[in-house]
């Protein structure tokens, strides 16, 4: 006699890893920020890394991006330590350190994210300006780019400084603080841009907004000298209360308001 078909659909692979931090401590001058701090992040997620003001949020994502080592344990990316894979990492920092005079445009700024890829030396090769063009066109300024710098708002140059890490084709990309000093209405428009990415590149960024979290990220990462890792819907507030130290007001777009 024939078994049965079995209908039941093969079981799917586990999505990969892109982030694995492992046993990590970190101190300045002999004073801990980061204490035993252990998580992964998957392929395709949208995180954020949220808590008190010194709790080690930005230590952590320059752990991330190999510019600080760790005293002790492990930070992986791709399997890799990062500095052996910062061509798969695009990097956008909270603001862009220029000088008002210097003749920069939006084009030379992503032109900027080529280096060490491109094959050619001096002057922008044909495939760079590509890539270039591309990165600008995707953030909605292909008609910006001979536009100074400076002439750009503030919502604008943060757009540039994306283009500028997708110049590099990343797999990963971290953005510090990348919604400090925009207004409300720029702030839509930014995290729609972060969403259409979220598609084919995993997005890690650091954030102060907890109301801006619940509303637009799927896992947060909660950083106060240790690490507590929490999907959005698992938040509340006695959650930040506790991250924060003290009361504080959660507001949760998506299921009203919490204490």
């Amino acid at each position: 006699m024939t078994s049965p078909a079995n209908n039941n659909p093969p079981p799917s692979a586990p999505p990969e890893i892109v982030i694995a931090v492992e046993r990590l401590t970190f101190a300045y001058q002999g004073s801990p920020v980061l204490e035993d701090v252990t998580f992964t992040v998957a392929a395709r997620d949208f995180v954020s890394i949220v808590g008190p003001n010194g709790g080690g949020k930005t230590t952590l994502l320059r752990l991330m991006l190999g510019l600080l080592q760790p005293q002790s344990g492990t930070v992986r990316i791709f399997g890799r330590p990062p500095l052996e894979v910062r061509q798969r990492i695009g990097y956008v920092p909270q603001h862009a350190q220029f000088d008002p005079q210097f003749p920069v445009t939006a084009l030379d700024v992503v032109l900027m994210g080529r280096l060490g890829i491109s094959a050619t030396f001096g002057p922008a090769g044909r495939a760079d300006r590509r890539a270039a063009a591309q990165a600008l066109a995707e953030v909605g300024l292909a008609d910006y780019a001979r536009r100074p710098l400076p002439a750009l708002s503030g919502g604008q140059r943060q757009r540039v400084l994306i283009a500028r890490a997708l110049a590099s084709e990343p797999e990963l990309l971290l953005l510090d603080e990348p919604t400090a000093n925009l207004d409300i209405a720029v702030q839509g428009d930014f995290l729609e841009l972060l969403h259409g990415l979220n598609k084919r590149m995993t997005i890690l960024l650091v954030s102060h907004d907890v109301g801006f979290v619940s509303q637009h990220v799927r896992t947060v990462i909660c950083v106060a000298r240790r690490v507590d890792v929490h999907a959005t819907r698992e938040l509340n507030g006695r959650t930040i209360s506790a991250l924060y130290g003290g009361p504080v007001r959660f507001v949760q777009h998506s299921h009203g308001t919490h204490e």
